[in-house]
């Protein structure tokens, strides 16, 4: 397996791992610091891998004229988004 899902998948697992410690026991202030310190480390690791994913998925739209267009997925209504790319346009 690629080693960037290794790496998201074990950086998920100890940010839960951290959360049920934190939330389990009573921690000293120093530790929990350091937890919580890690804790948004890997956050922003996961998160930063999960908008890397959403970048990286497509949808699919038929025009009016009934092309298939392919283009990144938006969240929004966007008119500011790149130009779609139709079958034609690809190499399939």
């Amino acid at each position: 397996m690629p080693k960037k899902k290794h790496q998201f998948e074990a950086a998920l697992q100890q940010l839960e791992e951290i959360v049920a410690q934190m939330e389990s026991s009573d921690l000293p202030l120093d530790e929990c610091v350091e937890y919580y310190e890690r804790a948004v480390k890997l956050a922003a690791l996961c998160t930063k891998e999960l908008e890397a994913a959403r970048r990286r998925i497509e949808q699919v739209r038929f025009t009016e004229k009934g092309e298939t267009v392919i283009e990144p997925l938006t969240l929004s209504d966007d008119s500011s988004s790149p130009p779609a790319t139709t079958d034609n346009d690809r190499n399939l």
